[in-house]
């Protein structure tokens, strides 16, 4: 009963995960007080808070299991309780973790945004790319901009996207949430100067680990899929094997490099990395062709969700 309350049958997961996309295409941003309490926000507050600079790696590991231990525990027994209870009652409790776990259209509003933004000036394009890169776009020129925006785009479908739902159909929807509070603590300690090396090691290399494999197949698939931009599934893959070790990230090379193959542009991060070296410079529609691609690769993917959690039923 235990088990069943944390991964039921396949139905109920498809379910929950039906529920979960719906959620996040009619609540794409939380505000307000349900913004304080979304595991995003309270894990990064948790993790600057207990992992203090200049600590050690010890010190590292345990605000990663306590940070994450936090956020699973309640949700477990929210799951639990919910299954006993009724079955949809699961879906429910099931279908808003999830929702809490990733986030596909607030990221293609904003990249559909920073397009129109084009139109109006540089710095209404670079307010709206701003919102989802860390590096200052502020005094980047138009071509870095658009890179910027599609190298996140790239990125953010990894790690909001196909990597919690990855992990949502092998382990349920604890297994999308462990994989969101570690890359959220990743994007809190997980940098390499002089505070934050040692007490982020651990949150780094967990990160890492958990989005190895849904970093390469996200990359195989916009490979796969770059016809749909107008690419070339030939030109995509000989990019993505030639630049996909080009960034210090061992895993955001991956699909990076493959859009930047299947919409033949050259994307890069001044002073850090080029992709795509030989291509031309991005244009703004070519976010529009990234948003596509995107979107018919989210389509596709749910897709082989489905069917991966009705095989993992059937073991």
């Amino acid at each position: 009963m235990v088990f069943e309350g944390l991964r039921p049958g396949a139905e109920l997961m498809i379910a929950s995960l039906a529920l979960a996309l719906l959620l996040d295409l009619l609540y794409p941003e939380h505000k307000g007080l349900l913004l304080e309490l979304h595991p995003v926000h309270t894990s990064y507050i948790m993790a600057l808070k207990l992992g203090a600079r200049y600590s050690s790696k010890a010190r590292g590991v345990l605000v990663w299991v306590t940070v994450t231990a936090f956020h699973v525990t309640p949700l477990a027994l929210a799951l639990i309780v919910a299954y006993m209870v009724h079955p949809l009652a699961w879906v429910v409790v099931s279908a808003v973790t999830l929702k809490l776990s990733m986030s596909l259209r607030l990221l293609i509003d904003i990249c559909y945004n920073a397009y129109r933004g084009f139109s109006t000036g540089l710095d209404e394009a670079r307010r709206w790319v701003q919102m989802i890169v860390r590096r200052d776009v502020s005094r980047l020129d138009k071509p870095r901009v658009v890179s910027a925006a599609l190298e996140s785009l790239a990125e953010s479908l990894v790690d909001g996207f196909t990597s919690p739902l990855f992990y949502y159909a092998l382990l349920g929807p604890l297994g999308a949430l462990v994989q969101r509070v570690a890359n959220t603590l990743d994007g809190a300690l997980g940098y390499k100067t002089p505070e934050y090396r040692d007490v982020g090691w651990f949150s780094a290399r967990m990160d890492t680990l958990i989005n190895y494999i849904p970093a390469r197949i996200t990359a195989l698939m916009i490979v796969a899929l770059a016809p749909v931009a107008g690419g070339s599934l030939v030109g995509a893959l000989t990019t993505w094997r030639r630049w996909c070790r080009a960034t210090e990230s061992v895993n955001a090379g991956h699909p990076m490099s493959a859009l930047a193959g299947a919409l033949n542009v050259k994307l890069e991060k001044p002073g850090y990395y080029v992709l795509n070296a030989n291509a031309r410079n991005p244009e703004p529609h070519d976010i529009v062709r990234g948003v596509k691609l995107a979107l018919t690769l989210a389509a596709l993917y749910t897709i082989i969700i489905a069917m991966i959690i009705a095989v993992v039923d059937l073991l």
